[in-house]
């Protein structure tokens, strides 16, 4: 982002959701990336829109207690990490203020209880991540843009994950490597090894990936099993699953807590990872999925291992719209875009005593949360970091019918 304007020095007030700092300047506010409140910094700011400014990357001019020296070299270029040069206790406590400040400004929702926060080791705890190719380089995606910004190693990656960035910054120089192969997905269990290409200009061979078994061990032929929560999930490429390794199991806890009863649905139940819990707890569970490969893994995941849960292929949506009887529990775990206004009206007109709401988004949350709440009390507000050293985390809300 090239200077447009002169500098100004402005004082940060805090922090928002997507990693910059929020400051003011003649009525204005400014967003500011890596920084933290009360820093005094100096900044180029562009206009975005009527109120709105950018501000380039700042020089410090008087830094907060809570800065640290950031661990990675491509901090700051490198789009993969925002939080890096904040201590990690803070970064989670950041984090806890932006999720109830988005629910008050947006959902009209004061928890008035204690918000819960679960953490864990802030390094090397990716099990997935996508690395993008431009021919001749390898990386991830510039800050502030979809440009490449190459590197050859990572912090926050497990370290299968870590072997495979180096090995293959030196494989898109082999005559073998595809030179259309744009985006590369890389998964493991923390053994093996699973390759997705995401983004390619023309099919990619079988022999790419045998020969990517030369340069790294264990490449997974095709699905992939995961331990986690006490269940084996197998997983293909194409599924999605939780990417924090150290704390999936916590999400399961934490999510379940104490539900129970006759009946439980598992909405955007992806491979089963709440599903196969829930069936040691309900003599009855329907697990709802509409993703193709999620579906078939979720199919193979309890057939094998909880034959009390019904795999259904379709929308939450329209499972929702069909289903009469009301189930005891209900989980959802939808995508950013969340529940939804079609979604939350079933679930107003079913009131299941108990609604567990998995969130990666606290904007999307704060919506579906404010339809909701016309019936339910939040009883748990919990704060699962999965992503330290970013602006994302995972919000878990506990509903009991009113």
């Amino acid at each position: 982002m090239p200077p447009a304007t002169p500098a100004v020095d402005v004082q940060i007030e805090k922090l928002v959701y997507g990693g910059e700092g929020l400051a003011r300047i003649d009525g204005q506010v400014i967003l500011i990336p890596f920084v933290l409140p009360g820093e005094l910094v100096q900044t180029h700011p562009q206009q975005v829109k009527t109120g709105l400014l950018r501000g380039t990357p700042p020089v410090i001019l008087n830094p907060a207690p809570e800065r640290v020296t950031p661990v990675c070299e491509y901090f700051g270029g490198c789009g993969g990490c925002q939080y890096q040069h904040a201590g990690y206790e803070f970064q989670v406590r950041q984090k806890q203020e932006i999720l109830v400040e988005t629910l008050r400004r947006l959902g009209g929702f004061s928890f008035e209880g204690q918000v819960r926060c679960i953490s864990g080791e802030p390094w090397a705890y990716r099990n997935r991540i996508q690395l993008h190719f431009d021919g001749r380089r390898s990386g991830f995606h510039r800050s502030g843009s979809r440009d490449l910004y190459p590197i050859d190693h990572c912090h926050i990656s497990a370290p299968r994950l870590v072997e495979a960035i180096s090995r293959f910054s030196q494989a898109i120089h082999a005559p073998q490597w595809p030179k259309f192969l744009r985006t590369l997905e890389l998964f493991t269990n923390g053994t093996e090894l699973q390759l997705t290409v995401i983004d390619s200009g023309q099919p990619v061979a079988v022999r790419f990936f045998e020969w990517c078994g030369t340069l790294l061990p264990n490449i997974a032929p095709g699905a992939m099993e995961y331990s986690a929560a006490g269940h084996k999930f197998r997983i293909s490429r194409g599924s999605f699953f939780q990417v924090n390794r150290f704390l999936i199991d916590a999400l399961v806890e934490e999510a379940l807590a104490d539900l129970s009863g006759h009946y439980a649905v598992d909405l955007y139940a992806g491979v089963g990872l709440f599903s196969l819990p829930l069936s040691k707890r309900f003599p009855r569970v329907d697990a709802i999925e509409r993703g193709g490969p999620a579906y078939r893994d979720l199919e193979w995941n309890t057939a094998q291992y909880a034959s009390n849960v019904r795999s259904v292929k379709g929308s939450a949506e329209e499972f929702l719209a069909t289903l009469e009887q009301t189930p005891a529990a209900v989980i959802a775990d939808p995508p950013r875009a969340g529940i939804g206004k079609e979604g939350t009206e079933h679930l107003l007109r079913l009131r299941p005593p108990q609604l567990v709401l998995v969130s990666c988004d606290p904007a999307t949350l704060s919506r579906d949360l404010k339809k909701l709440l016309a019936a339910y009390d939040v009883s748990r507000l919990t704060l699962v970091d999965l992503f330290p050293q970013t602006y994302h985390f995972e919000a878990v809300v506990h509903l009991n019918l009113r």
